[in-house]
C-alpha cells in the first residue's frame, strides 16, 4: 500500500493542482483571479505531461547512443518534453495578452468584477 501510494504521487499532486486551477476557473468572479487559476491549471497540466514522459531507470538517448547495448523500452522519450517547452511559451504568451486585455477592461470600466461588467452591459 505505501509503495503504491509514493509511487502515484506525483499524479496526485499533478491532479491537485489542476483541480484547483480548475475550481478557481470556474468559480471566481474577478478576471485577473481568473487568468492567474488558468496560469495554475495550466501548469497542473505540463507537470502531468512531464511525470507521464518519466520512465524508471531510463536514459536520454543522447547519452545510450554511445552504448549500443541499451534497450529501447529504457530510453526516455523527449517529444513530450519538447512538446510541453511549446506549450510553456504558448501559456506566457497567453498570460500577457489577458493580462494586457484586463489592463484595458480595468481603464474603460473601472472594474474587472465580471458580475460588475455584466450589470454596467445590461444597464446600456
Amino acid at each position: 500500500m505505501n509503495t503504491t501510494l509514493i509511487e502515484y504521487l506525483p499524479y496526485i499532486l499533478c491532479i491537485a493542482i489542476i483541480c484547483t486551477g480548475l475550481y478557481g476557473t470556474t468559480n471566481s468572479s474577478n478576471y485577473l483571479k481568473k487568468l492567474v487559476s488558468l496560469s495554475i491549471l495550466q501548469s497542473g497540466v505540463i507537470l502531468f505531461f512531464i511525470a507521464i514522459a518519466k520512465v524508471k531507470d531510463g536514459q536520454i538517448p543522447i547519452l545510450a547512443c554511445l552504448d549500443f547495448k541499451q534497450c529501447p523500452e529504457q530510453l526516455i522519450n523527449p517529444l513530450p518534453h519538447v512538446l510541453m517547452l511549446t506549450a510553456i511559451v504558448v501559456g506566457v504568451a497567453t498570460l500577457a495578452v489577458g493580462l494586457a486585455l484586463i489592463i484595458r477592461i480595468k481603464e474603460e470600466y473601472g472594474t474587472i468584477e465580471e458580475n460588475t461588467l455584466i450589470e454596467a452591459e445590461q444597464n446600456d
